[in-house]
């Protein structure tokens, strides 16, 4: 089994995840292989909290230009974590 930090690659810190946290759900970018078990297994072991639900998504990569070169952004794995009512994460503290 992938070690726990292995698992959760950084937490998501935009104005829309810090909407979220209100619901009890927090944003991680996560390895793109790992599920939704191992996910959740991970959040409960790094932060000490009881995960009820996980939802991904794979965010696809945009197409930038630099100058007259145009590539592509990478593509990452992103989760949102809903945990029991009344528990907190306290990298997200504001």
């Amino acid at each position: 089994m992938k070690d726990a930090r292995d698992i959760i690659i950084r937490p998501i810190i935009t104005e829309h995840s810090y909407d979220l946290i209100e619901k009890n759900k927090y944003t991680f970018e996560v390895a793109r292989d790992a599920n939704k078990i191992e996910i959740a297994k991970a959040v409960e072991e790094l932060f000490d909290v009881k995960v009820t639900k996980v939802n991904t998504l794979n965010v696809k990569p945009k197409t930038k230009r630099v100058r007259y070169v145009a590539g592509l952004t990478r593509r990452w794995k992103k989760a949102i974590v809903t945990i029991q009512e009344g528990q907190t994460i306290e990298i997200f503290a504001s």
